[in-house]
Protein backbone atom coordinates (compact mmCIF):
# COMPACT_ATOMS: atom_id res chain seq x y z
CA UNK A 1 0.00 0.00 0.00
CA UNK A 2 1.54 2.96 -1.22
CA UNK A 3 0.64 6.21 0.98
CA UNK A 4 -1.23 9.35 -0.80
CA UNK A 5 0.36 12.49 0.46
CA UNK A 6 -1.30 16.19 -0.48
CA UNK A 7 0.14 19.97 -0.08
CA UNK A 8 -1.80 22.76 -1.29
CA UNK A 9 -0.71 22.11 -5.03
CA UNK A 10 -0.31 18.79 -5.02
CA UNK A 11 -0.52 15.49 -4.90
CA UNK A 12 1.74 12.51 -4.71
CA UNK A 13 0.66 9.19 -5.23
CA UNK A 14 1.92 5.40 -6.47
CA UNK A 15 3.33 5.20 -9.87
CA UNK A 16 1.10 3.44 -12.73
CA UNK A 17 1.16 2.40 -15.88
CA UNK A 18 -0.32 5.32 -16.90
CA UNK A 19 2.55 7.70 -16.05
CA UNK A 20 4.81 5.79 -18.85
CA UNK A 21 4.34 8.30 -21.62
CA UNK A 22 5.30 11.44 -19.15
CA UNK A 23 8.23 9.53 -17.80
CA UNK A 24 9.52 8.36 -21.32
CA UNK A 25 9.14 11.27 -22.43
CA UNK A 26 11.31 12.88 -19.25
CA UNK A 27 14.10 10.11 -19.76
CA UNK A 28 14.23 10.63 -23.72
CA UNK A 29 15.13 14.42 -23.10
CA UNK A 30 17.99 16.35 -22.16
CA UNK A 31 16.73 16.67 -18.47
CA UNK A 32 17.74 13.28 -17.52
CA UNK A 33 20.95 14.11 -17.76
CA UNK A 34 21.48 14.11 -14.11
CA UNK A 35 19.59 10.85 -13.24
CA UNK A 36 20.93 8.18 -16.02
CA UNK A 37 19.30 9.31 -19.32
CA UNK A 38 18.84 9.96 -22.23
CA UNK A 39 17.33 6.92 -21.69
CA UNK A 40 15.11 4.88 -24.88
CA UNK A 41 11.45 3.76 -24.36
CA UNK A 42 12.93 0.20 -23.42
CA UNK A 43 15.21 1.72 -20.51
CA UNK A 44 12.26 4.25 -19.19
CA UNK A 45 9.98 1.13 -19.10
CA UNK A 46 12.50 -0.61 -16.72
CA UNK A 47 13.10 2.91 -14.82
CA UNK A 48 9.14 3.20 -14.00
CA UNK A 49 9.14 -0.83 -12.81
CA UNK A 50 12.12 -0.10 -10.53
CA UNK A 51 10.32 2.89 -9.56
CA UNK A 52 7.77 0.96 -8.38
CA UNK A 53 9.27 -2.16 -7.37
CA UNK A 54 11.51 -0.10 -4.69
CA UNK A 55 8.18 0.24 -3.09
CA UNK A 56 7.90 -3.31 -2.86
CA UNK A 57 11.61 -4.15 -1.69
CA UNK A 58 11.93 -1.42 0.72
CA UNK A 59 8.51 -0.44 1.87
CA UNK A 60 8.93 3.10 0.66
CA UNK A 61 9.96 5.38 -2.65
CA UNK A 62 9.43 7.96 -4.92
CA UNK A 63 5.87 9.27 -5.54
CA UNK A 64 3.94 10.67 -8.65
CA UNK A 65 3.82 13.98 -8.04
CA UNK A 66 0.60 15.26 -9.66
CA UNK A 67 -0.80 19.06 -10.43
CA UNK A 68 -4.23 20.00 -11.71
CA UNK A 69 -4.25 15.91 -12.06
CA UNK A 70 -1.70 15.95 -14.28
CA UNK A 71 2.03 14.70 -13.30
CA UNK A 72 4.76 17.22 -13.62
CA UNK A 73 7.43 14.50 -11.94
CA UNK A 74 9.05 12.19 -9.22
CA UNK A 75 10.09 12.84 -5.75
CA UNK A 76 10.50 10.41 -2.59
CA UNK A 77 12.90 8.03 -0.72
CA UNK A 78 15.30 6.25 -2.20
CA UNK A 79 17.41 3.52 -1.81
CA UNK A 80 18.84 1.58 -4.11
CA UNK A 81 21.93 -0.75 -4.09
CA UNK A 82 25.10 1.32 -4.39
CA UNK A 83 23.97 4.46 -2.75
CA UNK A 84 25.37 5.56 0.80
CA UNK A 85 22.26 5.92 2.70
CA UNK A 86 18.98 6.58 2.19
CA UNK A 87 18.32 9.18 0.06
CA UNK A 88 15.30 12.05 -0.74
CA UNK A 89 15.48 12.84 -4.74
CA UNK A 90 13.09 15.46 -7.09
CA UNK A 91 13.06 14.97 -10.79
CA UNK A 92 10.44 17.89 -12.93
CA UNK A 93 9.35 16.55 -15.87
CA UNK A 94 9.95 19.39 -18.80
CA UNK A 95 7.57 22.56 -18.70
CA UNK A 96 7.03 22.03 -14.91
CA UNK A 97 10.31 23.55 -13.36
CA UNK A 98 10.41 27.42 -11.50
CA UNK A 99 7.15 26.55 -9.57
CA UNK A 100 8.13 25.31 -6.16
CA UNK A 101 6.93 21.70 -7.37
CA UNK A 102 10.13 20.18 -6.41
CA UNK A 103 10.36 21.86 -2.65
CA UNK A 104 6.77 21.66 -2.08
CA UNK A 105 6.65 17.89 -2.71
CA UNK A 106 10.13 17.09 -1.54
CA UNK A 107 8.98 18.39 1.36
CA UNK A 108 6.27 16.68 1.97
CA UNK A 109 7.95 13.34 1.14
CA UNK A 110 10.97 14.28 3.98
CA UNK A 111 7.81 14.64 6.76
CA UNK A 112 6.83 11.29 5.79
CA UNK A 113 10.22 9.75 6.30
CA UNK A 114 10.82 11.70 9.47
CA UNK A 115 7.18 11.51 10.63
CA UNK A 116 6.33 8.27 10.00
CA UNK A 117 9.15 5.69 9.19
CA UNK A 118 11.30 8.07 12.07
CA UNK A 119 13.81 8.70 10.40
CA UNK A 120 16.57 10.09 11.66
CA UNK A 121 18.28 11.76 8.57
CA UNK A 122 17.97 11.40 4.98
CA UNK A 123 20.73 13.44 2.17
CA UNK A 124 20.29 14.18 -1.37
CA UNK A 125 23.24 13.47 -4.02
CA UNK A 126 23.56 15.79 -6.42
CA UNK A 127 25.57 15.41 -9.46
CA UNK A 128 27.82 18.24 -10.39
CA UNK A 129 26.71 20.57 -12.75
CA UNK A 130 22.98 20.12 -11.46
CA UNK A 131 23.28 23.77 -10.19
CA UNK A 132 18.41 23.86 -10.15
CA UNK A 133 18.87 20.35 -8.22
CA UNK A 134 21.21 21.96 -5.37
CA UNK A 135 18.55 25.22 -5.07
CA UNK A 136 16.00 22.57 -3.91
CA UNK A 137 18.66 21.26 -1.48
CA UNK A 138 19.35 24.14 0.00
CA UNK A 139 15.92 26.10 -0.10
CA UNK A 140 15.12 22.83 1.97
CA UNK A 141 17.90 23.65 4.40
CA UNK A 142 20.04 21.10 3.30
CA UNK A 143 23.99 21.77 3.30
CA UNK A 144 26.85 20.07 1.53
CA UNK A 145 28.64 17.05 3.65
CA UNK A 146 31.05 15.06 1.78
CA UNK A 147 31.11 13.76 -1.57
CA UNK A 148 30.02 10.62 -3.77
CA UNK A 149 30.64 8.87 -6.93
CA UNK A 150 28.44 6.50 -7.70
CA UNK A 151 29.68 3.80 -10.40
CA UNK A 152 27.08 4.77 -13.06
CA UNK A 153 26.23 8.46 -12.35
CA UNK A 154 29.64 9.53 -11.08
CA UNK A 155 30.34 12.43 -9.19
CA UNK A 156 28.06 14.05 -6.73
CA UNK A 157 28.09 16.67 -3.56
CA UNK A 158 26.06 14.65 -0.69
CA UNK A 159 23.42 17.38 0.43
CA UNK A 160 22.21 16.94 4.40
CA UNK A 161 19.10 17.34 5.30
CA UNK A 162 18.23 18.80 8.51
CA UNK A 163 17.11 16.85 11.54
CA UNK A 164 13.84 15.57 12.35
CA UNK A 165 13.68 18.14 15.21
CA UNK A 166 15.29 21.32 13.58
CA UNK A 167 13.05 24.29 12.47
CA UNK A 168 14.66 24.19 9.03
CA UNK A 169 12.60 20.24 8.63
CA UNK A 170 9.64 21.97 8.87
Amino acid sequence: MIPVLTTDRLTLRAPTLQDFEALAAFYASPRSRFVGGPLTRELAWRALAQEAGHWQLRGYGRWVVEAAGAPVGMVGLWFPEGFPEREIGWDLFDGHEGKGYATEAARAARAYAYDVLGWPTLVSLIRDGNDASARVAQRLGAAPDGRFTHERFGPATVWRHPAPSSEAAR
